[in-house]
């Protein structure tokens, strides 16, 4: 079928609007129209060449829409069913195994790779190979493919425009909170980043009762914003000393912290403001190859932990639905960070969005 896509042909260049064709679902594909798709840095990251993605190739990972068909062989969804698109998994592994999907072995190729698990991609142009696959969906486009282990079925109910996100960056901030680090009622908890990764975060630490909630980010009104969903304090490292305001917070340190910004001398300042027996989560890397350097004394001799998180550690199928009822009780409300944009404005959405002009974009098809 003939479909409507943005295209990322030059690294660093804007996405071009381009019609492609989008072959049939296989017996274990789902055809999906996209309803509305969020802008997750990813995507700018692979659009810049900064990871191996292969080029010309369709991006968009938190897509969400209705089901048009599926191959002989799904039964999870069917034609008419609302969906999220989350990242992809091989279901077979040690880590899927484990109910752990976020570290499946076989995540880098099946997300990043921009193909099917045989190579192929189900997007062309004249005969020209585009890829396709991107997080097992590729969704900024009017239709895309996926399959039973990255399709969350949701509630008809719920407004689906805005469930996007969910999928990925929400997920990635909030996830990271409930089920990696298990911030429990009554913890210290610091974020340091208030982009819609770590909002998300400083949302979810509320709705487990952590007590002392810190948003830490260079733009006050990132920093306004978070007070305004859960922060509890807030520090701006270009005014404030962010270890010893937070070491002084509790006499101690922070219990729980969280890095979402992925560079190496913050992950440190993270690592320096945690309690005995404190943990740091990190959600990202600068760049392939980067290094953490910590002080081995201050982090050994306290019992502090360090750990990498991905997509939060979630259960899709699971955790997805449980942020949708969150939100609709009115206590997680991430709608808040969204911005909505056309497809024909995706570009503006991906400046926005680098710019600050923007928390959450989110591009309606």
């Amino acid at each position: 079928m003939k479909i409507k896509a943005a295209v990322a042909r030059e690294k660093g260049g804007p996405l071009t609007l381009e019609t492609l064709e989008l072959e049939d679902p296989r017996d274990d594909e789902i055809l999906v129209r996209v309803i509305a798709t969020g802008v997750c840095h990813t995507d700018i990251v692979v659009r810049d060449g900064l990871l191996p993605t292969p080029h010309p190739v369709v991006l968009g990972h938190e897509g969400a829409g209705i089901v048009e068909r599926v191959g002989r062989n799904v039964t999870k969804v069917a034609a008419g069913d609302a969906v999220v698109m989350t990242y992809d998994s091989c279901g077979r592994c040690p880590a899927c195994a484990a109910h752990a999907q976020s570290y499946c072995h076989a995540f880098f190729p099946r997300n990043f790779f921009a193909t099917r698990g045989d190579g192929s991609t189900p997007l062309s142009k004249s005969g020209e190979r585009v890829h396709g696959n991107f997080f097992g969906q590729s969704s900024f486009a009017s239709h895309a493919l996926c399959n039973e282990r990255n399709v969350v079925k949701v509630p008809a109910d719920a407004p689906l425009e805005l469930l996007g996100p969910l999928a990925c960056g929400v997920q990635t901030g909030a996830g990271a909170v409930m089920n990696a680090l298990r911030v429990p009622a009554g913890a210290s908890f610091a974020v340091f980043g208030a982009g819609s990764v770590g909002l998300s975060a400083v949302m979810a630490a509320r709705v487990v009762g952590a007590t002392r909630i810190v948003a830490i980010d260079l733009h006050d009104e990132r920093l306004d914003f978070a007070r305004s969903v859960g922060a509890t304090h807030t520090l701006n490292p270009s005014r404030d000393d962010v270890v010893a305001s937070l070491t002084a917070l509790t006499g101690y340190g922070i219990d729980y912290a969280l890095d979402t910004t992925g560079v190496s001398s913050v992950i440190r300042q993270a690592a320096d403001s945690l309690a005995p027996r404190g943990t740091c989560g990190v959600l990202g890397a600068s760049a392939l190859g980067s290094e953490i350097v910590l002080d081995e004394v201050h982090f050994m001799s306290g019992g502090r932990r360090l750990m990498g998180i991905v997509e939060g550690e979630s259960t899709p199928e699971l955790f997805i639905p449980m942020l949708i009822d969150l939100y609709q009780q009115g206590r997680f409300p991430f709608d808040r960070m969204v911005k909505f944009y056309t497809l024909d404005e995706i570009n503006a959405a991906i400046a926005d969005s680098l710019e600050g002009r923007a928390i959450k974009p989110i591009v309606r098809m």
